[in-house]
């Protein structure tokens, strides 16, 4: 496409700077929260992943939509970011998994997007500044009048939005890692057994979802807001608690289902948003972090093992108001030193804050998922005994 053809886009963000580019989506307005995303691959699985709900994305890979997009890599049924901020836009991708360009999906499923601007200095922005809302529009070109819809618009911090992306009713998951994608077929062949995981749907990743079946789950999937007592008739032999968009410490039904669920003991695993909302249910504080971590190079360990982690989210557990009699530190980032990993020193539970499902992203926390099997295997040994 000529930029004769190209339609005005602007982006305003709420401290009133304006960058003027083109779109690319669909036409109209969107507001969000402006956040940046450092991976380099993984375009589709960003835009389709629940967690960034309320949210627009810049790519800081100057090249998008290279490989096109294709159902198999989406990570829910649509995207779920406001809209999608680049450089330079592919509208003929070159890729034999492709069957739409970017352009065209974004368009189909009402996503504005803006390219053509400098992304590298929009990135070093909010790095400075921190993140902070936006608005990306085609049809309100006059950047004052979108000032006013941006600085209108509510903040992250203190804002629910699991209830805009739960499933609304409980499913069964049973589709595992396709052969052809399987990256850890060792340690999947070791499980002979079965178990039952309910996993509490604050915005889950379809990948996770697959991960815990390539391992042996049988995997019910339940809205956000189910009772404890509800999630405890399927017998569960664990619990998982999902990722998910917003502020954690305004998804109050969830932490006082975690808090419930504790006092089963049974082995229970979270990935983000469920990790911070398990550091809640243990007594734990959230905050809100300067401009997130979001990207596939995220460096996490502790003492002698560094795991290179995917890791999308905008708040941190607050290693201050963890109480240490009870749950320890298993991971920090060690990009800024933030709690990336805890586990209860008595009870079989732990979470991290990062992605172990690696989609897109590296394979080294994979472990994750068998260690929760292999917890769920020790529990029915010693229930049995």
């Amino acid at each position: 496409m000529s930029l004769s053809d190209a339609i005005p886009a602007l982006l305003v963000l709420a401290d009133g700077t304006t960058y003027r580019g083109w779109s690319f989506g669909a036409m109209g307005t969107a507001i969000g929260e402006v956040v940046f995303n450092t991976g380099m691959t993984g375009y589709q699985e960003v835009l389709t992943d629940p967690s960034y709900s309320g949210q627009i994305v810049i790519f800081t890979y100057p090249e998008l939509g290279n490989t096109g997009v294709n159902l198999e890599d989406e990570e829910s049924a649509k995207p779920h970011v406001r809209g999608a901020i680049a450089r330079n836009i592919c509208h003929k991708p070159s890729n034999w998994r492709s069957t739409q360009s970017l352009p065209d999906y974004l368009k189909q499923h009402q996503v504005p997007g803006i390219f053509g601007i400098d992304t590298r200095a929009l990135t070093r922005k909010i790095r400075m500044f921190g993140a902070m809302n936006g608005g990306i529009s085609t049809s309100i070109l006059d950047e004052a009048e979108l000032l006013e819809l941006v600085q209108a618009a509510p903040n992250m911090a203190g804002l629910n939005l699991v209830q805009e992306v739960t499933t609304p009713t409980v499913y069964e998951w049973s589709e595992a890692t396709t052969a052809a994608w399987e990256f850890n077929p060792e340690n999947v062949a070791k499980i002979s057994e079965t178990f039952t995981v309910v996993a509490l749907d604050f915005g889950v990743k379809r990948n996770i979802l697959r991960r815990l079946a390539s391992y042996g789950c049988r995997v019910i999937v339940v809205p956000a807001n189910t009772q404890p007592e509800e999630i405890l008739k399927y017998n569960p032999d664990g619990i998982f608690l999902s990722n998910g968009p917003g502020d954690p410490a305004a998804v109050t039904e969830g932490i006082t289902t975690a808090k419930a669920l504790l006092e089963s003991q049974k082995p229970m695993f979270g990935i983000c948003m469920g990790h911070q909302i398990l550091g809640h249910a243990l007594g734990a504080e959230t905050f809100k972090l300067k401009f997130g971590h979001r990207g596939l190079n995220q460096p996490a360990g502790l003492q002698q093992k560094v795991e290179i982690t995917s890791q999308n989210h905008s708040f941190a557990i607050d290693p201050d108001s963890l109480p240490s009699a009870v749950v320890e530190v298993s991971h920090l980032n060690l990009n800024d030193r933030t709690v990336a990993g805890v586990r209860h020193k008595s009870l079989p539970v732990f979470s991290v804050q990062y992605h172990p499902e690696a989609s897109p992203g590296p394979h080294d926390a994979d472990y994750l998922f068998e260690q929760f099997v292999l917890e769920m295997q020790t529990a029915r040994q010693a229930a049995i005994a």
